[in-house]
């Protein structure tokens, strides 16, 4: 079984008694029953100080994959894991982190730029609101042959606590030819969530990869908006959980990529 560890490395607002600006680095497992934290002065801030840190703390055993959820740290985290041969993984969903973080009022909000539109080669030709029972909903696409496919185990419905009644509410793209570059683009980009946005138009943001966002499709049609509140209602119902599917039409015969989503953890 793969060890998984998740760590931040971060300008903390602290000082040393010379008044240099402290860096603090913090790892934990899943479970938290691993819980390290080390600081070092901004000039020793490099991979060669992160290295030497992860051999002590995984004095017993490495792991085999880093998670890490700041953009600012990635590539110094990258460069020590490269160091020990271990596997990176960018990822937002560092739940134990985020809640060891929080208990010690650490800082994890990550800064994120306006959303980008997506860019036009990518466009489809409709797309619509949905919703499948939280009981069909790993079976629906699980049996079937798509290309791309994402459903985090954590993020099942029986794992959440869901009921087999409870809609999971979803979003569709029917994207025509464009329907499987569309599909290898949302791959690469590592979708988040996608999230109802009320404005001049209206739209659906795609948080993607560590701090991007997408406008996916906007809107300015009431019955359309009144759609997409029921779709945000749901997801409050469904303890966030959604989808985005994309395929080439409504036949129903063929799927280019299907993601489970649940937002930031």
């Amino acid at each position: 079984m793969s060890l998984i560890w998740q760590t931040d490395f971060y300008r903390s607002p602290l000082r040393d008694a010379a008044g240099q600006v402290l860096w603090q680095l913090l790892i934990c497992d899943p479970t938290r029953k691993l819980e390290y934290i080390a600081t070092c002065p901004q000039s020793q801030a490099n991979s060669n100080w992160l290295t030497e840190q992860f051999q002590l703390a995984g004095a017993e055993r490495l792991p085999d994959i880093i998670q890490v959820f700041r953009p600012q740290s990635l590539s110094l985290i990258t460069a020590a894991a490269s160091n020990l041969g271990i596997n990176i993984e960018p990822t937002r969903s560092t739940l134990a982190l985020k809640q060891w973080s929080q208990e010690k009022k650490y800082p994890i909000l990550i800064d994120k730029l306006p959303p980008e539109p997506l860019p036009e080669n990518l466009w489809g030709e409709e797309w619509r609101f949905a919703n499948i029972s939280a009981g069909d909903i790993v079976d629906e696409f699980t049996d079937r042959p798509i290309p791309i496919l994402q459903i985090p185990e954590f993020l099942q419905p029986i794992n959440l606590g869901l009921a087999s009644t409870v809609p999971i509410p979803g979003v569709v793209i029917y994207g025509g030819r464009q329907s499987m570059r569309l599909a290898k683009w949302l791959q690469e980009a590592n979708p988040v969530s996608l999230n109802y946005i009320a404005g001049a138009p209206d739209g659906l943001i795609l948080e993607a990869g560590l701090a991007d966002r997408w406008i996916l499709v906007t809107f300015d049609d009431d019955e359309v908006a009144g759609a997409a509140k029921v779709y945000t209602q749901r997801k409050q119902v469904s303890k966030g959980l959604h989808f985005l599917l994309v395929q080439p039409d409504d036949s129903r015969m063929t799927y280019s990529g299907f993601w489970l989503l649940g937002g930031e953890y």
